[in-house]
């Protein structure tokens, strides 16, 4: 298996970006900023609280390119179920985007493991499919739950008025899948089917190509969008059906 700090430096300078600890107030500042850019001045997180959550030991990541903050990273512990980091909030300029969220979950993971935490967990938009690529197939997480209207209406820049729907996912940091899901992704090839448990039929819910756009472009057609989704996605998590992410689109076995 190959070391975390060795796969999260292969993923950082494929990113050309340098993932680091956040530490001074500077840091704290940028990372506030980086959020209200992102979410809509007010929709982020005071300086201060990301540097009390920094100060009592928790995962505060920041991704730079020169002078230049261009990714963040949260994360908290949690212990409901097990001892885990909750990972809160990440974001990246999206001039930047192209493997800077990669390299930063792959440092949250080696600073994970390194205090003996081997499980990170986080939601996301299940719409989203760049979302689901990078948190399923390229990280190797695996879906726990599905929470419905989550947040309620966040009601921000990102979001508008759209239902917050979001899936759980779980991070299994030390297991040989998320391991070879990460080799793989950094060296773009295609992850083992045996390793990811690949089903050959199934309920398929295929993605939109770019859910973020169709909601800025026709919220009518996002919304319906959303409610077939959560046709299939409640029956299917109340029968208890696992879900994997292929080609495109979520199959439920």
């Amino acid at each position: 298996m190959t070391d975390a700090w060795t796969q999260a430096q292969a993923a950082a300078d494929a990113a050309t970006t340098v993932i680091r600890s956040a530490t001074a107030l500077d840091d704290y500042r940028a990372i506030a900023q980086l959020l209200d850019d992102t979410w809509g001045r007010g929709a982020g997180v005071d300086p201060s609280f990301v540097q009390a959550v920094a100060h009592a030991g928790n995962t505060v990541l920041v991704a730079c390119r020169g002078d230049e903050t261009i990714g963040a990273l949260v994360g908290v512990l949690g212990w409901d179920g097990g001892l885990h980091v909750h990972s809160h909030v990440a974001a990246v300029r999206p001039s930047a985007r192209g493997g800077v969220g990669f390299a930063l979950k792959l440092a949250q993971r080696a600073v994970a493991l390194d205090h003996g935490v081997t499980e990170v967990r986080w939601t996301f938009d299940p719409l989203i499919r760049r979302n689901a690529h990078l948190n399923l197939e390229k990280l190797g997480a695996t879906v726990r739950a599905y929470l419905p209207d989550f947040y309620g209406t966040l009601d921000d820049a990102i979001s508008g008025s759209d239902s917050s729907d979001r899936f759980e996912v779980s991070w299994k940091l030390d297991s040989p899948r998320v391991a070879d899901a990460i080799d793989s992704a950094i060296a773009r090839t295609e992850p083992t089917h045996a390793n990811f448990g690949i089903p050959a039929h199934g309920i398929r819910f295929d993605l939109h190509s770019d859910y973020e756009r169709l909601r800025r472009e026709d919220p009518d057609a996002a919304a319906e969008l959303r409610a077939a989704s959560r046709a299939v996605f409640e029956p299917a998590f109340a029968e208890r059906l696992s879900v994997t992410f292929l080609h495109g689109g979520y199959v439920f076995v």
